[in-house]
């Protein structure tokens, strides 16, 4: 959260409650980053269970207004295809927000990013917490 470029916001049509997290999530990202204008895309996933459907296209459309970003219906399973151009629309709006910064990054928290361990330091760590427990 303190350094995404951009938000894809995904639930399920069949559970109301991955739905209703949204709203609290997106608060939470506003207030670390209270100006920055950063894009998001709010993704129904399972479009294929119209059945078992909780949230209705409405409800998504209207929380996709009011956070400011499109919306789109998929099924990952039926057909990675919308995933994909869903995928490809964030990565143009990002690629437009990041260019019209002429030249400056987009200002946000100046945290550093954490190193990616790598895989010979956690074995190590593993081994002495281990170690240091059968003592």
């Amino acid at each position: 959260i303190y350094w995404a470029d951009g938000f894809v916001f995904v639930y399920s049509i069949t559970d109301y409650e991955s739905f209703r997290v949204l709203r609290p999530l997106h608060q939470h990202i506003r207030r670390i980053h209270p100006n920055a204008n950063i894009p998001l895309l709010l993704m129904a996933n399972k479009g294929d269970l119209l059945r078992a459907r909780q949230v209705s296209s409405k409800e998504g459309l209207q929380l996709a207004a009011e956070l400011g970003g499109p919306y789109c219906e998929v099924s990952a399973r039926e057909n990675g295809d919308g995933v994909h151009e869903a995928f490809q629309q964030l990565c143009q709006e990002l690629s437009r927000s990041l260019g019209s910064g002429n030249g400056e990054k987009r200002r946000g928290l100046h945290l550093v990013r954490p190193k990616s361990p790598n895989m010979q330091d956690l074995k190590r760590r593993l081994k002495q917490a281990l170690t240091s427990k059968g003592k």
